[in-house]
């Protein structure tokens, strides 16, 4: 069910359509609500959480990952989902998020990728277009933009892709197919900023996202297709490796924690809990 708050968010914001994909996506999904989990960073679209009825965790900026990991690791059982933007996920969350890749844990990554920092107004972010032009790089960036799709597949990750937040119902597709995946999935979200990119708009996606007609398994044909940027972008699953081994974890504990038990572990005689 939608929560009851204001949105910070602009008025056309591609994170509205993500919203309303993930709230219908959480809703229909084969898994109770409360053993969902979602992490988030800093930025406008780490506020994902905050508009959906799920438990989540905020963190710091660029630390979803680290969080994500933590609960996975202590609680094997729930579906976790870390959400943030492209620049807390792959500029900040950069390490983190390749080492989780290699941590083969059943994770699901979404990034509202808007190529932009839009919470602190503009600034390029790793995905930023090189030669764009902004109040702080008034030249044009000189940076080359990192590609999250190759990174990850090069890293190993069992499933890739990317969606467009003005294609609904292909996103709600990709989001479920991931969270359902057994392994680390990755879901890439074209999401224009219409306050801060007045480059990727809308209107700019439609005229090059395409559909690929089904999930590529061929590695090196999925790295070929994740270099397609331009005039054709392509949309759908990048890469998807069923025969992948997701790490298996055992519970950390398997008996309700107490207080004593707590401190028979620490050795302490009081441990104060709420």
């Amino acid at each position: 069910m939608e929560t009851r708050v204001d949105i910070a968010w602009c008025p056309g914001c591609g994170n509205f359509a993500i919203r309303d994909v993930l709230e219908k996506a959480f809703r229909e999904l084969p898994i109770p609500q409360n053993q969902i989990v979602l992490t988030s960073g800093i930025g406008q679209a780490a506020k994902m959480p905050h508009y959906l009825e799920v438990n989540y965790f905020d963190g710091l900026h660029g630390r979803s990952l680290p969080l994500a990991v933590g609960i996975k690791l202590a609680r094997p059982d729930l579906t976790v989902i870390a959400y943030s933007g492209d620049g807390c996920m792959y500029g900040e969350g950069g390490n983190h998020f390749i080492q989780t890749i290699r941590r083969r844990l059943d994770i699901t990554i979404m990034v509202s990728d808007n190529q932009v920092y839009a919470l602190t107004k503009g600034q390029s972010s790793p995905t930023t277009d090189f030669g764009v032009k902004n109040a702080l790089s008034p030249e044009g960036t000189r940076n080359i933009p990192l590609n999250p799709l190759a990174l990850a597949i090069t890293m190993g990750a069992p499933f890739v892709a990317r969606g467009f937040a003005g294609d609904k119902e292909h996103l709600s597709h990709l989001i479920r197919e991931a969270i359902l995946f057994k392994g680390t999935a990755l879901v890439d979200i074209l999401q224009p900023c219409v306050s801060f990119n007045k480059i990727n708009t809308y209107a700019w996606y439609r005229e090059r996202v395409f559909r690929l007609e089904k999930p590529l398994t061929d590695r090196y044909e999925a790295l070929k297709t994740a270099e397609l940027w331009g005039e054709k972008i392509p949309i759908g699953v990048i890469y998807r490796n069923d025969g992948a081994v997701c790490r298996e974890i055992k519970p950390l504990f398997r008996e309700p924690v107490t207080r004593e038990h707590i401190a028979a572990q620490l050795g302490m005689s009081c441990v104060m809990m709420r």
